[in-house]
């Protein structure tokens, strides 16, 4: 135990966060914010593994060491997982559905995705999180070093839903669990008790768009965490360009899950709610997802 005076004691990191972290970084702010938080935390080493064309350079820069990849090659990506000899890693970002599509793979990701009998991101980064075990390495939740900002059940911004919105975000619930059990999508727009888009391989953004130009202004748009989701990927993520996508598409509320949704600039998120006069809350989660304790 170190006294009030050892000159280390500032350089150690917190009970159970590990001084050297490797992050597999994909696309958007998340995971810069989670580099940021990491290093906050204590992390004193890290790593990343970015993918070309897909993660911001900003996030390379606050590495230690950073190795860019493309998308596909599994051989040299497993190349650069064994180069930072790092055994606590975390995913955090998204790889674009087109690229999953123009991927040219290399023999090693060729014959992962011919083992597969289902190709969505359940199977695909699930695969890839057990290719990873077998090196020693131990995935984390997604939401590792961003728990402050997962919402507690309640009003995240300052409207809250009137009695129609509610309705909606109750149907919005139970067929977002439904569908995404069903590898279709998390995310649901409805109307006044129609739904008018599910989310499909297009993503959240792309998903509110279209139900916003069926529906028109008032639509209320409901996104969750699967039954038996696992967190160590994929986790419910909603960042400015969610909000933008809001904005445009007319909608007037956005629900989410609480502690199993990721808030990226929550502060920057309620301010630009509360210009909207978007009702912005977090409801109660049902059932368990696996990867929740690290």
């Amino acid at each position: 135990m170190s006294s009030p005076g050892d000159p280390g004691a500032a350089n150690r990191p917190a009970p159970g966060v590990p001084g050297r972290l490797l992050l597999i970084a994909g696309g958007g702010a998340y995971p810069r914010l989670l580099a940021e938080s990491a290093r906050a935390q204590g992390v004193g080493h890290l790593a990343v593994i970015a993918f070309r064309g897909e993660t911001d350079p900003a996030v390379a820069r606050l590495a230690d060491a950073a190795r860019w990849v493309a998308v596909g090659q599994m051989t040299a990506f497993l190349d650069a997982v064994r180069a930072s000899a790092i055994p606590d890693a975390v995913m955090a970002g998204q790889i674009s559905p087109s690229s999953l599509f123009r991927l040219r793979p290399d023999r090693a990701m060729f014959d992962l995705l011919a083992s597969l009998r289902e190709r969505n991101a359940e199977t695909i980064f699930g695969a890839v999180v057990a290719v990873l075990a077998r090196e020693g390495v131990r995935m984390h939740p997604a939401s590792r070093f961003m728990e402050r900002t997962m919402p507690e059940p309640g009003p995240i911004a300052r409207r809250t839903p009137d009695a129609r919105e509610a309705a909606d975000i109750d149907l919005g619930r139970r067929v977002a669990k439904a569908t995404s059990g069903l590898e279709i999508g998390q995310t649901v727009v409805v109307k006044e008790g129609t739904v008018l888009a599910v989310e499909a391989f297009e993503g959240t953004d792309e998903a509110i768009l279209r139900g916003g130009k069926l529906g028109g202004p008032g639509c209320v748009v409901v996104k969750t965490a699967k039954a038996g989701h696992d967190m160590r990927f994929d986790i419910p993520v909603i960042g400015l360009r969610t909000m933008k996508a809001l904005r445009k598409a007319g909608a007037t509320t956005l629900a989410v899950e609480a502690r199993r949704t990721i808030l990226l600039e929550r502060e920057a998120l309620v301010a630009e709610a509360d210009r909207m006069g978007l009702a912005f809350v977090a409801f109660e989660p049902e059932g368990g997802v696996k990867g929740e304790s690290a």
